[in-house]
This record gives structure tokens, sequence and C-alpha cells, in this order.
């Protein structure tokens, strides 16, 4: 799956095995010629973080001993008067920078006190490692499986400015289909994905194809083990590309570097990547369908031969919990007011609180592509990439782990195209929030499964809260939008 550390030269991506000590990585990193170490963290709205140290100053002690740096720089971190917080280097997680040309070492860290001389409880990567232990005390199981689908959107340029006179973004891309009509000075070569007809013709209508192929590849040297790449439904570059299934903080671990590694490969071949929600009006957004499992003793807990969907109660019961909790999830799993264009009818959008089998219209989706035992899995397809992958892969088991404890049970599966329901039927269909803010206000009544464990903490959730209403909500809800002006200028 992973690449191993050659000697003389910085291999891009080679990455230790799992386990891997810290003696092992310091003596991996001079052999392979690694000049600089990188060290990242992740803040609180789920952005990579980082800074760089020579390679010398790379020690065993340094594992152990941590690093500093000034926590209130950081969002969602700490206030001044206690600013100082120290990152500890995992280990396992040391790959070869694919992106950059000086050969880089990137260790991914967690965030420690040192006063206090604990993990810091806003360290999104804690909340996921102390998710995974919970499930382990539970006794339901011993692993949970994780395989998001992270899409985005290549563009060739784009656009954007707001202040106390104007407010605009402008986006452009060789492969719109708005561009089938211009001249920019020579030939139109044609040959673009209509809107919603992106999923998925080959080149030359596909005019990324060898751009997705050198971002896989940028991620298989660094150790994401990859399944498949493809155009997504969307016109101007809307894109996918899947990762194997592994554990849960493994996964939000790789997602951090799947965001990193499409950006920057990108930008090195002069595009702009984005994993915003809805970037244009009109076309499907990008979302985060997570798929998920539990085992226990080498054994798939969601199969059931016997079972709907060959899932087993435990697995009903899962998805029990998720459509219970639903709306409080959404305050990670789509935690921008953006998210809220994308959850709307009409686009694939997962709004309504159901579960089914094949049906891409509910919530909860269960896969049939396979029988086999250890295919089986859940996938909830309400998040999208703009989500912590920490804080959000965490509240999804959380919100499982109850419906499985308390035996909670989903309204009956509905095998029907959800959106072209009679209105007799819709009205006992409920649907997920229609704002940030009132999964914000869903959160702050629905957290105690969340609680359960010391997984997340109060404090966590409610500078959370604070957070999102203070720097997203309340800017937003304060500026003009530029289709008022379309609706109200001449009032």
């Amino acid at each position: 799956m992973t690449a191993t550390l050659e000697p003389t030269t910085a291999t891009p991506g080679a990455k230790p095995a799992a386990g891997a000590s810290p003696a092992d990585v310091v003596r991996k990193a001079k052999e392979a010629g690694v000049q600089v170490v990188d060290l990242k963290f992740t803040d609180l709205p789920g952005t990579w973080q980082h800074f760089s140290i020579p390679l010398k100053e790379l020690t065993e002690d340094l594992f152990a001993e941590g690093i500093g740096f000034d926590g209130s720089s950081i969002r969602g971190f700490q206030a001044i008067n206690e600013s100082d917080m120290l990152l500890f280097p995992d280990p396992a997680s040391a790959f070869v920078d694919p992106c950059l040309g000086v050969p880089t070492l990137s260790l991914t860290c967690d965030v420690g006190d040192p006063v206090t001389g604990k993990r810091y409880s806003r360290d999104p990567r804690y909340v996921a490692q102390k998710a995974e232990q919970h499930l382990v005390k539970t006794g339901i199981a011993t692993t949970s499986y994780y395989g998001p689908e992270a899409e985005f959107y290549i563009f060739n340029s784009v656009r954007f400015d707001q202040n106390a006179h104007e407010g605009y973004y402008h986006i452009d891309s060789e492969e719109g289909i708005w561009n089938s009509g211009t001249n920019g000075g020579g030939p139109n070569p044609g040959h673009r994905p209509r809107h919603k007809e992106g999923y998925f013709p080959v080149p030359p209508v596909d005019k990324l194809q060898d751009l997705r192929s050198k971002i896989m590849l940028a991620m298989m040297a660094s150790g994401i083990d990859v399944e498949v790449h493809h155009h997504e439904v969307g016109t101007a570059g809307q894109t996918e590309i899947d990762m194997r299934f592994t554990t849960l903080t493994r996964m939000a671990d790789q997602l951090m570097m799947y965001k990193y590694i499409v950006k920057n490969v990108c930008a090195q071949n002069g595009y702009t990547a984005t994993f915003m929600p809805k970037p244009l009006f009109g076309d499907n957004g990008s979302g985060m369908h997570v798929h998920m499992s539990l085992w226990k003793d080498g054994k798939n807990l969601f199969f059931d031969a016997n079972g709907y969907a060959l899932i087993s109660d435990a697995a009903r019961w899962y998805i029990g919990g998720l459509i219970k909790h639903a709306s409080a999830i959404l305050a990670f799993a789509a935690p921008t007011t953006n998210s809220y264009r994308r959850l709307v009818p009409g686009y694939e959008a997962p709004i309504n609180l159901i579960y089914s089998q094949r049906n891409r219209s509910a919530i909860c989706r269960i896969p049939v592509y396979s029988k086999s035992p250890k295919a089986k899995r859940i996938e909830f397809r309400a998040p999208d990439p703009s989500s912590n992958p920490y804080l959000t892969f965490a509240a999804l088991l959380m919100a499982g782990l109850d419906g499985v404890k308390h035996k909670i049970e989903p309204p009956k599966p509905m095998d029907v195209d959800l959106y072209e329901l009679e209105p007799e039927e819709r009205k006992h269909v409920k649907n997920t929030p229609g704002s940030l803010n009132e999964s914000l206000v869903a959160l702050e009544a629905d957290q105690a499964f969340l609680l359960e464990g010391g997984v997340f903490t109060p404090d966590l959730i409610e500078t959370w809260l604070a957070y999102k209403r203070a720097k997203e909500i309340d800017p937003v809800a304060l500026r003009p939008h530029p289709y008022e002006f379309f609706l109200y200028y001449d009032v």
C-alpha cells in the first residue's frame, strides 16, 4: 500500500510503515536525502497549518518533548494569555511531500498543552482518536472503516471580492459550457460537458484526464491507496478521486493529504481547485458521501444474508442513529453557509431523512454492487468536503453507536425516487436543515451523544458554535447579496 524511503534520494511520497518509531523516521529521512521537515496540524475549522524545521532539528527527543507554537494565532484555539502550545509529531504519518522541489518530510502532529501536560481538547485529531478508543470500550466493535468520496471542481481562473460598494465572483474554465460561444483570440475547440452531463464522457470532452492522473499518482506516492478517478456530473471540471477505505483517524489524515495534494498539483499545472460545496449556480454541488462499516474480530457487523439489502440489525440501528441525529451531525459535516446551497432538492442532494438500497435520493444509501460480506457498508450522503474530517467522522461514528446502543429504528426504507413523491407522501418524509444556523441550533439541542466517553467536549462544541456564528453566519447575513440587486433595485 505504501512506499518506503529509499536511500540517497528523496523519493516523493516515500513513507515509513505504520508503527514506525521516531528512530526509524529520523534514520530513514537522513538516508533519503531529506533536507526540510514540515510539521502539520489541523485547526478547528479543518485547514492544515504548518511550519518547517531543518532536518538537523528532527531528533528522537522532538517526538517525545514536542515543539512550541502560538496557539492564539490559530482559528478556534487559544486566547492570547494562554497561547503557548506544543506539537507532537506522529511518526506513522511521515511521507515525503510530492508537491515540493526541496526534499521535504511531512509529519502530522498532535496538539498538547504544556501546562497540563495533556492532549488539547480542541485538537480535531484528538477527537477522532478518542472516538476510535470509545468504540473499543463500548464492546460493540473493534474497528470502524471509512471511505469518503470527496468531490471538487478544477477551474482555470477565479476572481472574487467583497467590500463596502461591490461584491462579486467570476469563475472561468476551459471546460465550462458557457465558453462554447466564445472566441478568445483563437479557434474554439468545442467539446465541453453540458450542465449535469460531465459524468462521464471520454476526452476531448473530458479535458482533465491527465491532470487527474497526475493528482492520483502524487497521492499514491504519498501512501494513499487510490481506487478510481473520474470526471463528475458538473460542467467546468467537477472531479472525484476515491481512496480505498481505512480506519477513522487514518482516513481523516488522508483526506487532509488529499486536499493538499489536489490544490498543489492543480496550481503547479496552471489550474485552481476548490472544495467549496456549491461554487456554480445551476449545476451539481460537491459532496463527500461517507461509506462506513463496523468490524469485530475480523467480521463485518453490518452484513446479514437475510436482511433488507443484506444489512444486519446493527447496521439498521446504526442508520437509525445517523437519521435521528442528522441535523446535529450536519453542524460538522455540512459546516458552511455555502453547504446549504447544495442541500436543496433536484441535484442528487441527499436531503431526505430516509434510507434505501441503491437510492441516491435518500440520506442513507446501501450500495448493492457486491453480495460479499466484506463489502457491506452504509453510505451517508449529506456531508461535503468543506468539513473537518476528524470531527465529521467522529460525529458520524458517535451517532451510529448511539443508534446501535439504543436499538434506534429508522423510518422504513423507501425504494422510490424521493424527489417525485406526491404531496401526501412527501409530508411524512423529514428533511435536513435548510441553513447552517438551523444545524447549529440542532447541535445545541442534541449533543449528548457526542459527549459520550468524553469524545467531544462541551468546550469544543461551544467554541464551534461561537466561531461559526461570529465568523461565518453573521458576516454573510450582514452583506448585500448580488442577486438582491436583480430582485429589489427597482422597488
